[in-house]
């Protein structure tokens, strides 16, 4: 069983985002939510990080350092990503369209 904990937008509590970096976002396709995709989180070298599965509503999140970062979608249907620069701490959003 995966570790990480329940995908969704709202982020934990104690989440400090003068503190903390997160990315954020929705796996969408044809404007509709993908739920049990793979979002993977590559870092400037493209190397593999962190791997999360997108909820219901298509959410996923990750807690990452500061720098550019690559957020990956594999879904049996397909696949896609998005380029994320995070130049800090704070919440940045990522919308990853698969068709």
């Amino acid at each position: 069983m995966c570790g990480a904990p329940i995908q969704t937008q709202e982020l934990p509590a104690s989440t400090d985002l003068d503190k903390h970096t997160v990315l954020a976002g929705r796996v969408l396709s044809a404007d509709e939510p993908v739920a049990g995709a793979f979002v993977r989180l590559l870092d400037s070298d493209r190397e593999f990080t962190a791997e999360v599965v997108s909820s219901a509503s298509g959410d996923f999140r990750f807690f990452a350092a500061p720098g550019n970062w690559t957020v990956r979608a594999l879904h049996r249907s397909s696949t896609g990503e998005a380029a994320v620069n995070a130049e800090g701490p704070g919440l940045f959003q990522a919308e990853i369209s698969i068709s």
